[in-house]
């Protein structure tokens, strides 16, 4: 068994009944006040209620009296606390947390510690080794005594971590409200991140209101806090957990089982320099780049105003074009990159409504494996470092000097905004600074050895065990072209994109459907490949322009087209429609005799009379038209004449009749 307590006070030493003490306490503190107290390394001060309180160690006691407090405050021996090993588990954990000059000024006071006991082995007294030994060390002979209480009773081995500086690894926190406690954790721990001081003026605002006592000083309470509450709570707690994310160390994945081309990752970077557009608008540019994930190496990249689905479609349309089309691709899920026309036919794409009728993405026509990361999250993506590093390479470059424009809103260089990089500089840079990336010796990635992005890149597809896809000439048209799924017109099958018109007679039987066409944004005069629901090439449809309202020429070519249209239609129709009506109607009536004329019916009894025109009662002449008007005079003129209505003139030499006219005068 052994005492779990050494420190005692004179009013708990009377309250034990000590033997060979005093059994008063005031007996009792004249003793100590007249032996005890003037041994700093036995007796000590501690705070109270109101005044300090002195307290002596129990190997100032005597014999008798220590078998008894051994008795009253003792821990069984089969306890599974050892108190010692507790002890000394505490010492050297709160040593190991000290820097080196603490741990230097411990070794100086153990040289000091040791030479004085040395001295009282061999017979000094307690007062002339204290002396001698802090005239030598030049020590005061107070701070000896005060180290020597610190290392009594310990075993030699643990006298370096109990001299450490600071408070004793035994010493109790100070008492505080439970209320209050709860007040200013509760203040301190917030998004806002309000300081620990803000916090406990608040806190002893509050415990004066609702009473609530003891409250210890501000610092007392740090130290507790510190003690309590562990970092990483603090960190969720002030700072988000993205923040605390961080404390945990990141997972270190190895390449070494992937080759080239196996898995790529792309992400965007906006860089840091204002570049002037053709147009003369001044912007930011983006920059779009896909990553090799075995040798580190940039394959593909592009500037883009904005972070948008058609610049993704024309970098994954270059590094299939150079390098071959990868098995593996670990894309963020932003927008652009998590669009139809990207990824659309993944399950597993988490971004908008997901239907069967949809198109399939590129990704998913090319056989590609699409991943995403998970969002604000850059160890899921190794482009983020590549663009870490290029970020001051070609941002902080001579040529974007007066254009760069601080990686923060609070770093803005002096000649910010001076100038703007014209856009083809800017491009051509880019391309130089990412070559020179690649090509960097010296890289220390396990993969590269010392050796380049490139180096590391070519050795691999050099590889016979590297096998890589390379696109067929029908699938170019994937990523060259954009997709959309838009339904066609009624009637004609006429495609409206953009403002523009688009049409082949093969969309007539695909009229009022959706389709699924793929077009060039940056050509869209040029034909469009239409494709079905099943993602089955239909036609190319040509642009169809609008003309002037007195364009001629215009008109004449639009006639053609269509008689050709229509030229063409009636060939279909003679090579599919190959028999004539009357050749039909021969093979149904081979052999087959004509029927019997049919006999004829018998008169009605009663019949109708026909009257004619002189039955009808003549209409007057204001209410008959011309064309009325003219066949009335014409039946009028052949009754006159006898029935003839028209007159022959005469040819050649014969006469004229004396009626009409006379050959002498010639007049008819």
């Amino acid at each position: 068994m052994s005492i779990a307590r050494e420190w005692f006070s004179v009013a708990e030493l009377a309250a034990a009944k000590l033997p060979d003490l005093p059994p008063s306490e005031k007996s009792l503190d004249n003793l100590a006040r007249a032996k005890w107290r003037h041994n700093p390394a036995f007796a000590r001060q501690v705070k109270g209620d109101g005044k300090p309180v002195w307290q002596y160690h129990v190997d100032l006691l005597p014999k008798a009296a220590q078998l008894r407090l051994l008795v009253v405050h003792s821990t069984p021996a089969n306890d599974d606390a050892d108190p010692a090993a507790e002890k000394k588990k505490a010492l050297w954990a709160r040593f190991e947390a000290l820097s080196n000059d603490q741990k230097a000024i411990c070794d100086m006071r153990l040289k000091t510690v040791t030479e004085a006991d040395e001295l009282l082995r061999s017979g000094w007294s307690v007062t002339a080794a204290v002396e001698l030994a802090g005239k030598r060390h030049e020590v005061s002979a107070r701070n000896i005594y005060r180290w020597l209480g610190a290392v009594h009773g310990l075993d030699r081995d643990d006298w370096l971590a109990a001299l450490a500086p600071g408070s004793k690894a035994s010493a109790e926190r100070s008492a505080c409200h439970e209320q209050a406690w709860a007040f200013i954790m509760s203040d301190y721990l917030r998004p806002e991140e309000p300081t620990f001081t803000s916090c406990y003026r608040r806190l002893l605002k509050a415990a004066k209101k609702e009473k609530w006592s003891p409250v210890p000083s501000e610092w007392s309470l740090r130290r507790r806090l510190n003690a309590e509450i562990p970092e990483a709570v603090q960190t969720l707690a002030r700072k988000g957990r993205d923040k605390a994310k961080t404390l945990f160390p990141a997972q270190r994945r190895t390449r070494t089982h992937l080759h080239a081309m196996k898995a790529v990752n792309m992400d965007g970077h906006k860089i840091d320099v204002f570049v002037r557009l053709d147009d003369g608008h001044v912007t930011r540019l983006m920059l779009l780049g896909i990553q090799d994930l075995y040798s580190g190496k940039i394959l593909a990249w592009r500037l883009s105003d904005s972070e948008n689905k058609e610049t993704v479609r024309l970098v994954i349309g270059d590094m299939v074009e150079r390098h071959g089309i990868p098995d593996m691709m670990t894309l963020d899920n932003g927008r652009a990159f998590a669009s139809k026309d990207i990824s659309g036919g993944t399950p597993t794409r988490y971004r908008f409504k997901v239907r069967d009728e949809d198109p399939q993405g590129l990704l998913t026509t090319l056989g590609i494996e699409l991943k995403f990361t998970l969002p604000y999250s850059g160890q899921s993506k190794p482009i983020e470092r590549a663009w870490r590093d290029l970020a001051s390479e070609i941002s902080r470059h001579p040529i974007c000097a007066g254009a760069y424009t601080g990686n923060k809103v609070d770093a803005k260089p002096e000649n910010y905004g001076s100038t703007a990089v014209p856009l083809a500089v800017m491009k051509a840079h880019v391309d130089r600074m990412i070559a020179e990336h690649n090509a960097r010796p010296g890289r220390t990635a396990k993969v590269c050895a010392g050796r380049s992005f490139d180096e590391t890149f070519t050795a691999s597809m050099a590889d016979p065990a590297t096998i890589v896809r390379w696109p067929t000439a029908a699938q170019r048209s994937l990523w060259l072209l954009a997709a959309d799924r838009i339904r066609t017109q009624k009637g004609s099958g006429e495609i409206h994109l953009f403002g523009n018109r688009y049409w082949s007679r093969e969309l007539n039987g695909h009229a009022g459907r959706f389709v699924t066409v793929r077009f060039d944004p940056d050509a869209l005069t040029q034909p469009i490949k239409v494709y079905d629901a099943n993602n089955v090439l239909i036609c190319d449809a040509e642009c169809v322009a609008d003309t002037g309202f007195h364009d001629a020429e215009a008109a004449r070519r639009h006639a053609k087209m269509r008689g050709d249209y229509q030229k063409a239609v009636a060939a279909q129709k003679r090579a599919h429609a190959r028999l004539s009506a009357e050749e039909l109607a021969a093979i149904l009536t081979k052999g087959e005799e004509a029927p019997a004329a049919p006999a004829r019916s018998a008169p009605p009894k009663i019949t109708r009379l026909v009257t004619g025109n002189l039955a009808m009662k003549p209409a007057p002449a204001e209410q008959m038209d011309d064309e009325e008007i003219e066949n009335s005079f014409s039946k009028a003129m052949a009754k006159l004449t006898g029935g003839t209505s028209i007159h022959q003139f005469p040819q050649g030499n014969e006469p004229v009749s004396s009626e009409y006219g006379s050959k002498k005068n010639g007049r008819v």
